[in-house]
């Protein structure tokens, strides 16, 4: 049997007792049945909702803590809790809650041995590390993904974000231990234990799965000093060419729908490829709508040479994501050079086209190197879409482990099971 020990609620232990514990319970979470982990996350949602005051008021401290230490705007939006944002986080592990086990999912596998039964059942990963920068409320979101699939997670929040973490995990911790479960199942990491993203990182006894979430700087330190799998994330940089076939209309509301999520819009197109066959009042009346809106309008030497009213984009801004109102343009020569040029610049996790033609569709489902490809459809990432679509922690923009939306199936893995008849 677990214990659920009262020091393991009070405090943060040392980083190796914390995932040596997240490491035993994740063994009891995975053989517990479905249902008394859809009854944890049910708790899970009315205690965060019930502490909601306090969480907020940590949330405070911490907002403060950074506007004197002058914290940049982009983070400080991370940062900030509101109701609203919190509340979005109960419907998530309330629809969690309604979901069904997925690890009692079995797949049929595509070959089979003589004399016996083949099959794939889905299986727990065992302990996940989150490792994320702001975004208070991504702790209990990914918590949520985890208990729902089996696995045992360690937080490890940035210092911006320290009051509101620990907040938030003591308030996940005490229903875990209404539901019964190992409260173990859900490790915090303060930001003050010495060089512990990189102890964290290097645990390949404990952990099996490291996500690290923010800006490139945290997502790249992570996979240097990683030995630990590691399911790489992106936010922004992704890029839409805009077709001489393609609507005016639909463009402008692809662009602006895709910036609409909050508080990361990890879909947003911070990148439009424009074919030198366009109409220059087209262009003038995108860019007057999209000045409207707020946005900081960049282009390329070309552009700005025949457009002044644009600002001149560097060449290093092509591969780096600007995660804010900014929008560079650059002209091409048609959809094969747009296609060479997101595969080369582009995060790789989410690239856009607007045409009228099928003939581009096709070339550019088929040779667009990324995750996901929207044809004339809004790329606008939801964390908790509507019924049917899967609950996504984020994107993953890498070719091994899963790639695509991070969902309940990515925190899982295969085992494979060959039944003999004797």
């Amino acid at each position: 049997m677990f214990s659920n020990s009262q020091d393991s609620l009070d405090s943060p232990a040392d980083l190796l007792t914390t995932l040596h514990r997240a490491y035993a319970a994740a063994g009891h979470l995975a053989a517990m049945k479905g249902g008394d982990r859809s009854r944890a996350l049910q708790i899970m949602a009315e205690v965060l909702k019930d502490q909601q005051d306090d969480i907020l008021e940590a949330n405070t401290l911490d907002l403060e803590a950074s506007r004197e230490m002058a914290v940049p705007d982009l983070v400080l939006e991370w940062l900030k809790l509101t109701p609203e944002r919190i509340e979005a986080v109960v419907k998530i592990l309330q629809r969690l809650s309604e979901l069904a086990d997925p690890t009692q999912q079995m797949l049929t596998i595509p070959y089979s041995l003589s004399h016996s039964q083949s099959y794939c059942q889905l299986m727990p990963l065992g302990v996940i590390a989150l490792v994320y920068e702001a975004f208070p409320e991504l702790g209990a979101i990914a918590a949520g993904l985890c208990i729902r699939t089996g696995n045992s997670i360690v937080l490890r929040g940035s210092s911006e974000a320290s009051n509101s973490n620990q907040a938030i995990a003591s308030t996940l911790k005490l229903a875990l231990q209404e539901a019964g479960l190992p409260t173990d199942a859900l490790g915090w990491i303060p930001t003050d234990q010495g060089d512990s993203i990189r102890e964290l990182v290097t645990q390949d006894a404990y952990v099996n799965l490291v996500i690290p979430y923010g800006r490139v700087s945290l997502v790249n330190q992570v996979i240097r000093q990683a030995t630990v799998p590691v399911l790489k994330t992106a936010i922004g940089n992704c890029y839409l060419y805009w077709s001489p076939s393609g609507s005016l209309d639909l463009a402008r509301s692809m662009i602006l729908d895709s910036h609409q999520s909050e508080p990361d819009p990890v879909n947003a197109i911070e990148k439009v490829l424009i074919s030198t066959h366009h109409d220059p009042n087209t262009l003038q009346a995108l860019w007057r709508s999209l000045r409207e809106k707020g946005f900081h309008l960049r282009g390329d030497a070309g552009l700005v040479a025949e457009f002044p009213d644009l600002v001149l984009t560097e060449d290093d801004e092509w591969p780096r994501p600007y995660l804010d109102n900014t929008i560079a343009f650059r002209s091409v020569s048609g959809l094969e050079e747009a296609i060479a040029l997101m595969n080369r610049y582009s995060s790789g996790h989410a690239d856009c086209l607007v045409t009228e033609s099928y003939q581009e569709s096709h070339q550019f489902a088929l040779h667009i190197n990324s995750a996901t490809t929207y044809i004339n459809a809004s790329p606008r990432f939801y964390r908790n879409p509507k019924q049917g679509s899967p609950i996504a922690l984020g994107m993953s923009n890498q070719k091994g482990h899963r790639r695509g939306l991070i969902t309940l199936e990515t925190l899982t893995t295969l085992k494979y099971v060959v039944q003999g008849s004797g």
